[in-house]
């Protein structure tokens, strides 16, 4: 059974920092790439940052560039998104998500239950 769970999120000033943290368990997930998708009210959902399972190669939205850093601990199955600089446009759900096929371009099969950040301004 695939499990993927989300903490980390919360509230925060604009300028703030927050680290997500994603908890994975089931099949090979050491093996399969992850990313870090989000869900604003009014808005589609888009990718934020992907990171392959290597840990090697990672790719980001160009609105979170230089902001935002994909990591993974295979070793503790955890995969982490750091947020510097928040912006109240970064309020959103945010997920984890994984598939055997990758993460880019296609909506993955596996997904936690969301995590809540909100920034204010």
């Amino acid at each position: 059974q695939v499990q993927l769970v989300e903490s980390g999120g919360g509230l925060v000033q604009a300028g703030g920092s927050l680290r997500l943290s994603c908890v994975f368990s089931g099949l090979s997930l050491s093996t399969y790439d992850m990313g870090w998708f989000r869900l604003a009210p009014g808005k589609e959902r888009e990718i934020v940052a992907a990171i392959k399972w290597t840990g090697k190669s990672t790719t980001y939205a160009d609105s979170v560039k230089g902001r935002f850093t994909i990591s993974r601990d295979n070793a503790k199955n955890t995969v982490y998104l750091q947020m510097n600089s928040l912006k109240p446009e970064d309020t959103a759900v945010y997920y984890c998500a994984t598939d055997p096929r990758g993460v880019i371009g296609i909506t993955p099969a596996y997904w936690g239950q969301g995590t809540q950040v909100t920034v204010s301004s």
